[in-house]
């Protein structure tokens, strides 16, 4: 049977969703814990390729295998043979050709921003120090130029060759979130880096090295080096999927 699983992970000690040569991932850990659990060995597929060190607080995930353990009961019997920063809240049988990248519509990514010039230990792990105030108007001004579909090679790095640099942003919000700014992108597809890139870009719009203005010409130039800096990982989350054509999914309201 085809099992799709909703899970949630802090993304500190791995280095991504992917299988790695060079230390830990969320996908080796999700692999192990099937195996262990079902005694079968299973490929595990996901949502998305999150970079080593991001965080999701949603996110999902897929594979075949025999399995007689109601799909109410999975979550916990995998969480025994999991590590305490991944977590799977939810289990569903799905159709034969569900696919957890290839099906899902749309994802919001949320970035975290901690404007200060002192540390706090408990932002660390999770949002990015802005060393300076940062002006939350302009930024929301300049996110708004992400907005459509258009080319977005001046806020990516370089990674896997793709065939268009072009993408679908749906929403580009700038919000404080208590002491953090909190960015949200959601788009129908993401480059690499991109949304660490959207953020960085932002941070200077915000900081006054930037206007909403020159975000315009910098997608209109497609150069990277016109662009803001790619921020740290640590403050980026996979947040929110859609997954509008399968309804075995819609209890666990990922979109919400």
């Amino acid at each position: 049977m085809n099992i799709a699983l909703v899970l949630s992970y802090d993304g500190t000690n791995y280095n991504g969703w992917q299988i790695q040569k060079n230390g830990p991932s969320i996908q080796e850990s999700m692999e192990t814990a099937v195996f262990r659990l079902l005694g079968q060995k299973a490929h595990v597929s996901g949502v998305g390729r999150t970079d080593s060190g991001v965080h999701a607080r949603r996110y999902v995930a897929s594979f075949r295998a025999d399995c007689t353990i109601p799909m109410a009961r999975l979550p916990y019997a995998l969480n025994s043979f999991l590590p305490d920063d991944i977590a799977v809240s939810g289990a569903a049988a799905v159709p034969e050709a569900f696919d957890a990248r290839f099906d899902c519509t749309k994802k919001e990514y949320a970035y975290y921003i901690y404007p200060s010039a002192l540390r706090d230990p408990f932002h660390a792990r999770y949002a990015y120090r802005y060393h300076y105030p940062l002006d939350l108007a302009k930024m929301q001004q300049g996110a708004q130029r992400f907005v459509g579909r258009q080319d977005f090679a001046a806020v990516r790095s370089q990674g896997t060759p793709v065939k268009s640099t072009v993408r679908t942003v749906f929403w580009c919000e700038v919000e404080p979130v208590g002491e953090l700014i909190r960015i949200r992108v959601c788009g129908d597809g993401f480059l690499y880096n991109m949304v660490r890139a959207i953020a960085g870009t932002l941070a200077y719009v915000g900081g006054g090295k930037l206007t909403p203005d020159d975000v315009t010409a910098i997608l209109r130039s497609g150069d990277r080096e016109q662009a803001g800096p790619t921020l740290p990982a640590n403050g980026l989350f996979m947040n929110r999927l859609w997954y509008e054509h399968t309804p075995a999914l819609d209890p666990f309201q990922l979109g919400s």
